[in-house]
Protein backbone atom coordinates (compact mmCIF):
# COMPACT_ATOMS: atom_id res chain seq x y z
CA UNK A 1 0.00 0.00 0.00
CA UNK A 2 1.48 3.54 -0.99
CA UNK A 3 1.37 5.89 2.11
CA UNK A 4 -1.19 8.46 2.41
CA UNK A 5 0.09 11.36 3.62
CA UNK A 6 -2.28 14.43 4.51
CA UNK A 7 -1.38 17.94 3.58
CA UNK A 8 -2.16 20.88 5.84
CA UNK A 9 -1.89 24.22 3.24
CA UNK A 10 -1.83 26.75 4.82
CA UNK A 11 -2.26 30.78 3.99
CA UNK A 12 -3.67 33.80 5.45
CA UNK A 13 -3.26 31.83 8.58
CA UNK A 14 -6.01 29.17 8.11
CA UNK A 15 -6.03 25.71 6.38
CA UNK A 16 -6.79 26.25 2.69
CA UNK A 17 -6.49 24.08 -0.59
CA UNK A 18 -5.93 26.04 -3.83
CA UNK A 19 -7.09 24.81 -7.54
CA UNK A 20 -3.99 24.26 -9.41
CA UNK A 21 -2.14 26.55 -7.73
CA UNK A 22 -3.59 29.88 -7.19
CA UNK A 23 -3.57 31.89 -4.43
CA UNK A 24 -6.46 33.60 -5.36
CA UNK A 25 -8.49 30.70 -5.36
CA UNK A 26 -8.60 29.17 -2.34
CA UNK A 27 -11.17 26.51 0.07
CA UNK A 28 -10.95 26.81 3.74
CA UNK A 29 -11.22 23.84 5.64
CA UNK A 30 -10.37 24.69 8.94
CA UNK A 31 -9.78 27.90 10.70
CA UNK A 32 -7.00 26.68 12.68
CA UNK A 33 -4.20 24.81 10.81
CA UNK A 34 -3.33 23.00 13.92
CA UNK A 35 -7.02 21.78 14.00
CA UNK A 36 -6.73 20.42 10.71
CA UNK A 37 -3.27 18.49 11.48
CA UNK A 38 -4.67 17.15 14.77
CA UNK A 39 -7.69 15.95 12.74
CA UNK A 40 -5.95 13.74 10.37
CA UNK A 41 -3.67 12.47 13.32
CA UNK A 42 -6.81 11.26 15.16
CA UNK A 43 -7.54 9.47 12.03
CA UNK A 44 -3.95 7.60 12.07
CA UNK A 45 -1.67 9.93 10.46
CA UNK A 46 1.81 9.17 11.10
CA UNK A 47 3.54 12.19 9.20
CA UNK A 48 1.81 15.21 8.51
CA UNK A 49 3.17 17.50 5.22
CA UNK A 50 2.41 21.58 5.75
CA UNK A 51 2.76 24.24 3.49
CA UNK A 52 3.29 27.84 3.83
CA UNK A 53 1.90 29.22 0.84
CA UNK A 54 2.01 32.31 1.71
CA UNK A 55 5.83 32.07 2.32
CA UNK A 56 5.93 30.38 -1.31
CA UNK A 57 4.34 33.19 -2.66
CA UNK A 58 6.38 36.22 -1.20
CA UNK A 59 3.19 37.16 0.17
CA UNK A 60 4.36 36.78 4.05
CA UNK A 61 4.62 33.83 6.06
CA UNK A 62 2.91 31.48 8.70
CA UNK A 63 6.36 30.05 10.65
CA UNK A 64 4.60 30.57 14.16
CA UNK A 65 1.65 28.37 13.33
CA UNK A 66 4.41 26.42 11.72
CA UNK A 67 6.56 26.00 14.46
CA UNK A 68 3.40 25.73 17.09
CA UNK A 69 2.43 22.69 14.99
CA UNK A 70 5.91 20.54 14.75
CA UNK A 71 6.52 21.13 18.79
CA UNK A 72 2.92 19.78 19.72
CA UNK A 73 1.28 17.31 17.39
CA UNK A 74 3.06 14.31 18.18
CA UNK A 75 3.91 12.72 14.83
CA UNK A 76 6.63 13.87 12.69
CA UNK A 77 6.02 16.68 10.35
CA UNK A 78 7.91 18.04 7.02
CA UNK A 79 7.49 21.63 5.81
CA UNK A 80 7.51 23.18 2.71
CA UNK A 81 7.27 26.31 1.43
CA UNK A 82 9.50 29.37 0.87
CA UNK A 83 12.39 27.52 2.35
CA UNK A 84 14.76 29.70 -0.41
CA UNK A 85 18.17 29.32 1.70
CA UNK A 86 19.91 27.54 4.46
CA UNK A 87 19.05 29.42 7.26
CA UNK A 88 15.33 28.62 7.16
CA UNK A 89 15.98 25.28 6.44
CA UNK A 90 17.98 25.11 9.37
CA UNK A 91 15.57 27.31 11.68
CA UNK A 92 12.73 25.12 10.50
CA UNK A 93 14.91 21.68 11.65
CA UNK A 94 15.69 23.17 14.96
CA UNK A 95 11.96 24.20 15.44
CA UNK A 96 11.26 20.74 15.49
CA UNK A 97 10.28 19.98 11.95
CA UNK A 98 11.32 16.80 10.76
CA UNK A 99 11.78 17.27 7.26
CA UNK A 100 12.31 20.63 5.11
CA UNK A 101 10.95 20.50 1.89
CA UNK A 102 13.17 22.45 -0.75
CA UNK A 103 11.48 23.68 -3.97
CA UNK A 104 12.47 27.00 -6.12
CA UNK A 105 15.85 26.78 -4.38
CA UNK A 106 16.74 23.06 -6.18
CA UNK A 107 16.55 24.73 -9.04
CA UNK A 108 18.12 27.89 -8.45
CA UNK A 109 20.50 26.90 -5.66
CA UNK A 110 20.91 23.44 -6.59
CA UNK A 111 24.53 23.44 -4.03
CA UNK A 112 21.88 24.29 -1.37
CA UNK A 113 20.33 20.57 -1.47
CA UNK A 114 23.96 18.95 -1.36
CA UNK A 115 24.64 20.84 1.58
CA UNK A 116 21.58 20.31 3.54
CA UNK A 117 22.12 16.67 2.86
CA UNK A 118 26.16 16.66 4.10
CA UNK A 119 25.08 18.41 7.09
CA UNK A 120 21.35 16.67 8.35
CA UNK A 121 21.42 13.98 6.28
CA UNK A 122 18.95 12.50 3.46
CA UNK A 123 16.21 11.59 6.24
CA UNK A 124 15.91 15.02 7.04
CA UNK A 125 15.70 16.89 3.23
CA UNK A 126 13.04 16.28 0.53
CA UNK A 127 12.82 18.15 -2.84
CA UNK A 128 9.62 19.21 -4.30
CA UNK A 129 9.75 18.92 -8.05
CA UNK A 130 6.78 21.15 -9.22
CA UNK A 131 5.86 20.69 -13.13
CA UNK A 132 3.87 21.56 -16.06
CA UNK A 133 4.54 18.56 -18.09
CA UNK A 134 7.98 17.74 -17.71
CA UNK A 135 8.77 21.80 -17.39
CA UNK A 136 9.72 22.43 -13.69
CA UNK A 137 7.65 25.83 -12.12
CA UNK A 138 9.10 27.67 -9.61
CA UNK A 139 8.31 30.65 -6.79
CA UNK A 140 5.11 29.09 -5.75
CA UNK A 141 4.24 27.28 -9.32
CA UNK A 142 3.85 31.14 -10.96
CA UNK A 143 6.84 30.73 -12.93
CA UNK A 144 8.70 28.17 -15.72
CA UNK A 145 12.20 27.61 -14.84
CA UNK A 146 12.90 26.08 -18.77
CA UNK A 147 14.54 23.48 -16.70
CA UNK A 148 13.66 19.46 -17.77
CA UNK A 149 12.41 17.18 -14.75
CA UNK A 150 15.03 14.79 -16.27
CA UNK A 151 17.52 17.37 -15.86
CA UNK A 152 16.51 18.39 -12.37
CA UNK A 153 16.01 14.78 -11.57
CA UNK A 154 19.51 13.76 -12.57
CA UNK A 155 21.24 16.24 -10.42
CA UNK A 156 19.30 15.75 -7.29
CA UNK A 157 20.32 11.90 -7.60
CA UNK A 158 24.09 13.04 -7.72
CA UNK A 159 23.37 15.52 -4.61
CA UNK A 160 22.32 12.70 -2.82
CA UNK A 161 18.58 13.19 -2.60
CA UNK A 162 16.78 10.42 -1.80
CA UNK A 163 13.14 11.51 -0.94
CA UNK A 164 11.39 13.23 -4.08
CA UNK A 165 7.90 14.76 -4.24
CA UNK A 166 6.56 15.29 -7.58
CA UNK A 167 3.95 17.53 -8.07
CA UNK A 168 1.71 18.04 -11.32
CA UNK A 169 0.99 21.39 -10.72
CA UNK A 170 -2.50 21.22 -13.65
CA UNK A 171 -4.14 18.58 -11.39
CA UNK A 172 -3.52 19.81 -8.36
CA UNK A 173 -6.39 20.59 -6.12
CA UNK A 174 -8.87 19.92 -8.97
CA UNK A 175 -9.52 16.00 -8.39
CA UNK A 176 -9.17 15.15 -11.84
CA UNK A 177 -7.14 12.27 -10.90
CA UNK A 178 -3.93 11.14 -11.76
CA UNK A 179 -2.12 11.47 -15.32
CA UNK A 180 -0.67 7.68 -15.65
CA UNK A 181 1.37 8.56 -18.79
CA UNK A 182 3.26 11.58 -16.65
CA UNK A 183 3.30 9.04 -13.05
CA UNK A 184 4.63 6.43 -15.59
CA UNK A 185 7.79 8.57 -16.78
CA UNK A 186 8.52 10.05 -13.46
CA UNK A 187 8.96 6.85 -11.81
CA UNK A 188 11.38 5.55 -14.40
CA UNK A 189 13.46 8.58 -13.64
CA UNK A 190 13.11 9.00 -10.29
CA UNK A 191 14.30 5.32 -8.97
CA UNK A 192 14.60 6.72 -4.96
CA UNK A 193 11.72 7.23 -3.33
CA UNK A 194 8.84 8.96 -4.63
CA UNK A 195 6.20 10.72 -3.41
CA UNK A 196 3.25 12.41 -5.68
CA UNK A 197 2.07 15.56 -4.52
CA UNK A 198 -1.11 16.70 -6.10
CA UNK A 199 -3.64 15.24 -8.41
CA UNK A 200 -4.82 11.66 -6.18
CA UNK A 201 -8.43 11.89 -6.63
CA UNK A 202 -10.09 8.57 -4.75
CA UNK A 203 -9.15 4.57 -4.80
CA UNK A 204 -8.15 4.11 -8.56
CA UNK A 205 -5.44 6.91 -8.22
CA UNK A 206 -3.81 5.11 -4.97
CA UNK A 207 -4.45 1.79 -7.17
CA UNK A 208 -2.17 3.32 -9.92
CA UNK A 209 0.47 4.36 -7.11
CA UNK A 210 1.04 0.87 -6.22
CA UNK A 211 0.83 -0.34 -9.72
CA UNK A 212 3.74 2.13 -10.71
CA UNK A 213 5.18 1.11 -7.57
CA UNK A 214 5.22 4.88 -6.35
CA UNK A 215 6.00 4.70 -2.64
CA UNK A 216 3.08 7.42 -1.40
CA UNK A 217 1.20 10.51 -2.34
CA UNK A 218 0.40 13.46 0.07
CA UNK A 219 -3.65 13.63 -0.31
CA UNK A 220 -5.25 17.51 0.29
CA UNK A 221 -8.64 18.14 -1.48
CA UNK A 222 -9.76 14.69 -1.74
CA UNK A 223 -9.51 13.63 1.61
CA UNK A 224 -10.57 16.86 2.70
CA UNK A 225 -13.89 16.48 0.50
CA UNK A 226 -14.23 12.84 1.21
CA UNK A 227 -13.56 11.40 -2.55
CA UNK A 228 -10.43 9.64 -0.82
CA UNK A 229 -11.85 7.46 2.50
CA UNK A 230 -9.05 8.17 5.36
CA UNK A 231 -7.60 6.33 6.67
CA UNK A 232 -7.52 4.21 3.06
CA UNK A 233 -8.80 0.86 3.14
CA UNK A 234 -7.20 -1.98 2.86
CA UNK A 235 -6.78 -2.52 -1.30
CA UNK A 236 -4.50 -5.40 -1.81
CA UNK A 237 -6.46 -8.21 -3.37
CA UNK A 238 -8.37 -10.78 -1.70
CA UNK A 239 -7.12 -14.35 -1.86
Amino acid sequence: MPLVIPCVDIQGGRAVRLYEGDPDRETVYFDQPADAARHWVSLGAGLVHLVDLDAATGRGENRAVIREIAGTLGVPVEVGGGIRDRAAAEELLAAGVDRVVIGTAAVRQPELVRALIEAHGAERVVVSVDARGMDVAVSGWAEGSGVHVADLTARLADAGLETLIFTDVTRDGTLRGLDRDLMTEVRRLWLNTLIVGGGVANVDDVRLLADLNIEGAIVGRAIYEGTLPYPVPDLTPQA
